[in-house]
């Protein structure tokens, strides 16, 4: 008699992940518990970073949803492995993959950083499913540990930078093998490589011109704007605006109108961008348009928590550098869909309000706020060095495998005795 064919427990199907052996690395580990592990490359920076044992997607985008559902079908996938949410592939691949009642797990920065990484169920930033009523968010964080008090993980840029320039060079060398993969990144791959040169040669001058800028709001009350990416999904997929240059105009405008005269807005560059589209030239224009030119501060340097600490408020659209200022116990305004925009923690009404009037978070419910996210959305470690990898890989690997899916409304109908 033929024995049957023993199906691993749990199946699951890598798409694409952050620049560098992370993914790889992890599917490994899980294949090493037995665990069934497949992975789909959809370009030559996929295929760098996970050559051996993986299968390629070289058809139009029209052909990916029908090869995406054949495959899981196929192969009994049980889960579903992200990095972001909002990429047009990964997109129509969650979307599917809710139809089969398969689990997805989605990766990205941390929404607590430095030293985590948020890997949550179903979806992250405008996308979770995070509760937002402080009732709920006290009742859960009662039963929750005391957060972790552990040293920071080390991170250094020039990891960070040698494995995403690799990834996007095979991106733009793999063209004729996928021929049909467009990234999912606003711009052109090399323009911001000949951003980042630049960027690098004039590195003391943006030094010399940040102290300067430092010096001059020292004793002075100021507002801190810091820019995000406008290649973001952050920007792009869960805000109003669509680009950071729609969202600064906005927030200039409003300051101009509703601040007071004395107050500044210091805006802080994001260490990320590539320095190809030039700030200081775009603050400038706008300063001068709308009568601010002695009181708009571009600073493209500095610590951003010190920054955000001795403000009066801090403006964003969604960045995690909110979470940074709420640390401090600083008033934050949030423009678009964020996480920790919560009633009690975040200011609440229209941004022409915040400048006179912005309201200090709630330290009680920040801190239970915080206690949820690290059990339900947050991973320990990161990218930008071997130990911190390493310690990414030990946490993600034990919640990938456990499924813990924390149900927080469960938890706040037990804390009421309701629950059956």
């Amino acid at each position: 008699m033929i024995k049957p064919i023993a199906l691993p427990p749990r199946t699951f199907l890598f798409l694409q992940g952050p620049p560098g052996p992370f993914f790889r690395r992890l599917g490994d580990e899980l294949l090493r518990r037995g665990m069934g592990i497949y992975r789909i490359n959809l370009n030559g920076g996929d295929r760098r970073d996970w050559r051996e044992g993986s299968i390629e997607f070289r058809g139009t985008p029209a052909d990916w949803p029908m090869f995406f559902d054949r495959f899981v079908r196929q192969h009994n996938v049980t889960d579903l492995v992200l990095y972001g949410d909002c990429r047009p592939m990964h997109l129509s691949a969650h979307r599917l993959a809710k139809l089969r009642g398969i689990r997805i797990h989605v990766f990205e920065e941390g929404y607590i950083r430095p030293d985590w990484m948020t890997l949550e169920r179903d979806g992250v930033n405008g996308h979770s499913t995070i509760i937002r009523d402080p009732a709920e968010i006290i009742a859960a964080a009662r039963g929750l540990p005391a957060l972790p008090q552990l040293p920071p993980i080390t991170a250094s840029f020039k990891r960070r930078a040698h494995d995403s320039y690799w990834h996007y060079h095979y991106i733009v060398t793999g063209r004729l093998r996928f021929p049909y993969y467009h990234n999912h990144r606003q711009g052109f791959i090399i323009g911001e490589g000949l951003g980042w040169i630049k960027k690098f040669l004039l590195a003391r001058r943006r030094q010399r011109l940040a102290d300067e800028a430092l010096a001059a709001i020292k004793h002075r009350d100021y507002f801190l704007f810091p820019l995000q990416l406008t290649g973001d999904y952050q920007i792009r997929a869960h805000s109003p605006f669509g680009s950071m240059e729609i969202a600064a105009d906005y927030v200039l405008d409003s300051f101009a109108q509703n601040a007071p005269p004395n107050s500044l807005l210091v805006v802080k560059e994001h260490p990320l961008d590539c320095g190809f589209h030039s700030w200081p030239a775009f603050f400038r224009k706008r300063a001068r348009a709308l009568g601010l030119a002695d009181r708009i501060i571009h600073i493209d340097g500095g610590d951003l928590q010190s920054l955000a600490q001795n403000s009066v408020g801090v403006v964003c659209v969604n960045s995690t550098s909110g979470t940074l200022a709420l640390e401090t116990g600083t008033p934050v305004i949030v423009l678009g869909d964020a996480v920790y925009d919560i009633a009690g923690v975040t200011h609440q009404g229209a941004l022409d309000t915040f400048w006179c009037a912005p309201q200090l978070p709630d330290a009680e419910l920040w801190h239970a706020f915080k206690k949820v996210l690290h059990h339900r959305s947050l991973v320990r470690g990161g990218l930008a060095s071997e130990s911190a990898i390493a310690t990414l890989l030990e946490n993600s690997v034990e919640r990938l495998i456990s499924d813990d899916k924390f149900d927080v409304r469960t938890e706040f109908a037990l804390a009421k005795g309701t629950a059956g």
